[in-house]
């Protein structure tokens, strides 16, 4: 063996050595960054050993250099076809609208609420009995940010509580009186100004549809709006979200994932009700939906806002932060400009092969089977008692479906490019979750808190 001359293909070889070495020494640093330890030494390891036999073909030369040079010139470029050309293996799935009515008063938030209600509860378990042992089950537990709770936290379930807290002094501002002088605005621009508003209030993404029946709950099912009947009163809906924190996610099922909900669920909900009011101002009728005090079920309003896909998870799947979002909605009778809805195939075949979340729901409560039809819609349904009895008995929203979905990695120049691929090309999806599971572990570990979270409570003497 002996060191032989360099040819254009040698050169090759090593300039897609260094390339990939720089790829995955980058990937490495971005990964420390975001405080993902296990996949910055796994990216770091690969950018040391996959250039090797790149470099090692180009500047020596044996029996089968030129063979094994073709593989390898081979593989690169089957590997940039498969991210670049569009190929879907999967065609059958359809974008369609739900045929039936959620009733608010079937959600575990609102049958949690019968325990301090005889009177609702009677009358529920009457019309549902079905539901009566599994509730009693669950009302046993400690309930969410109970004390007695296994994942407790003084602190950290305190800031949730005071996030809450102020949540529910929004309540009655959601709505309010209209100015009477009514202001007329070219739709398209009034579109626009709102959307971007929105953003500098602190939206992530802006999108706006029209009300239909079936955004709409049948019946409320929480505070004292029980049993009122709903219809779709206004015309417009605009639905936008905001980020929930990457680090605080990642701690699910710990305290500090109720704490960024509630923080966010807040951040959502004053952006909400300054919209409203905004509309409302211009002279037209406007209703803020937030957390305990919805008319509508937001990810249905925001899929058809062109926001995202519904998941296996069943939340809203976002282009640039998957899952890690939360949602409120401005409806309102003021002429706007209506977006396409979200279709996007690529997410539903991503999330039929990847069942990640299902794999690591503490509860087991996320569907590993293909979408089903229900109401009329092809969709997941995750098994919401299962799942609210976790939160009851751990003491927070969980979040870990969340916090392991390949969709919820930090928006940035690495995570974008694999998400472009994902949308492109079914071959690379597969690909990419490959990866994801050898880089990051197929059941990723729960992130421990920042320092300055970790408060010792004294005891008194």
């Amino acid at each position: 063996m002996a060191i032989a001359g360099l040819n254009i293909i040698d050169y090759v070889l090593i300039a897609i050595g260094a390339f990939l070495f720089v790829l995955f020494v980058y990937a490495a640093i971005i990964s420390l960054f975001e405080k993902e330890k296990k996949a910055s030494s796994n990216f770091f390891i690969t950018g040391l050993l996959l250039p090797t036999p790149f470099l090692i073909v180009a500047v020596t030369d044996f029996g089968f250099s030129k063979v094994i040079s073709i593989v390898l010139l081979t593989i690169v470029i089957i590997t940039i076809l498969i991210f670049i050309i569009p190929v879907r293996l999967r065609t059958k799935y359809m974008n369609s609208i739900p045929e039936a009515r959620i009733d608010e008063r079937d959600t575990m938030f609102s049958r949690n609420e019968l325990k301090n209600n005889e009177k609702r509860a009677k009358e529920y378990y009457t019309n549902n009995p079905d539901k009566k042992p599994v509730d009693e089950k669950i009302m046993e537990n400690p309930g969410l940010m109970s004390i007695k709770s296994s994942n407790y936290d003084p602190v950290l379930f305190s800031s949730a509580h005071a996030s809450f807290f102020t949540i529910a002094s929004l309540k009655s501002k959601v709505d309010g009186h209209q100015n009477s002088e009514k202001k007329e605005f070219d739709p398209e621009q009034i579109t626009q100004y709102i959307k971007k508003w929105t953003k500098k209030l602190g939206a992530l993404s802006v999108g706006v549809t029209e009300l239909h029946d079936y955004h709409c709950y049948t019946y409320r099912g929480r505070g004292d709006y029980y049993n009122d009947k709903i219809e779709a009163k206004h015309k417009y809906a605009v639905a936008f979200t905001v980020e929930m924190n990457y680090d605080m996610v990642k701690s699910g099922p710990m305290g500090q994932i109720v704490m960024e909900s509630a923080q966010q669920y807040l951040s959502s909900g004053v952006v909400a009700v300054q919209l409203a009011e905004f509309i409302r101002q211009l002279g037209y009728p406007a209703r803020a939906h937030i957390d305990g005090n919805y008319e509508v079920v937001c990810p249905l309003v925001a899929k058809d806002a062109g926001l995202g896909e519904i998941g296996r998870m069943g939340l809203l799947m976002t282009p640039e932060y998957g899952p890690r979002v939360r949602i409120a909605v401005v409806t309102t009778d003021l002429p706007l400009i209506p977006d396409k809805p979200a279709f996007d195939p690529s997410v539903i075949e991503f999330c039929t092969f990847c069942k990640k979340c299902a794999v690591n729901c503490p509860s087991q409560s996320i569907s590993y089977n293909d979408q089903e039809q229900t109401g009329g819609v092809a969709r997941w349904q995750i098994d919401q008692e299962s799942c609210f009895d976790f939160w009851t008995k751990c003491g927070t929203d969980c979040g870990r479906c969340m916090s392991v979905c390949p969709y919820s990695h930090p928006n940035n120049f690495l995570h974008n490019v694999v998400r472009s691929g994902i949308r492109n090309s079914s071959i690379f999806s597969r690909l990419a979750l490959l990866l994801d599971d050898v880089i990051y572990g197929k059941k990723p570990k729960v992130a421990k808190p920042a320092g300055w979270m970790n408060l010792t409570e004294k005891k008194s003497s």
